[in-house]
């Protein structure tokens, strides 16, 4: 009977916290708000299909609006995988030209 109580109270002083712990945990840093750097977010959502150096689907002869809008509204191709949009995942303008600047200076060190 005794060890059914430390049982249950070991469970309680392990488990409970734990619990918390995953419900409470803070909100994400959303890639690309304000506080978003080019790079971290270039490397996290666009080198998987732009590659590292940015050499796929990427032209940087295009204007730069028409590169900002493609980043916040996103644009399909001739097949899947379509760029998402990440506008209302919450990037600014501003994060967005940022993100098309480094595009295009990672273009060039290629």
């Amino acid at each position: 009977m005794r060890s059914e109580v430390v049982k249950v109270i070991a469970i309680i002083i392990f488990a409970v916290p734990l619990a918390l712990f995953f419900v409470y945990r803070p909100a994400p840093v959303i890639a690309g708000t304000s506080a978003g750097d080019p790079a971290v977010d270039y490397k996290a959502k666009c080198a998987a299909c732009h590659t590292p150096g940015a050499t796929k689907f990427f032209d940087p002869a295009k204007a730069d609006d028409e590169h900002v809008q493609a980043v916040l509204k996103g644009r399909k191709g001739e097949k899947p995988p379509f760029m998402p949009g990440y506008g209302d995942k919450g990037m600014t303008e501003e994060g967005a030209k940022a993100l098309v600047h480094y595009m295009k200076e990672l273009r060039k060190a290629n």
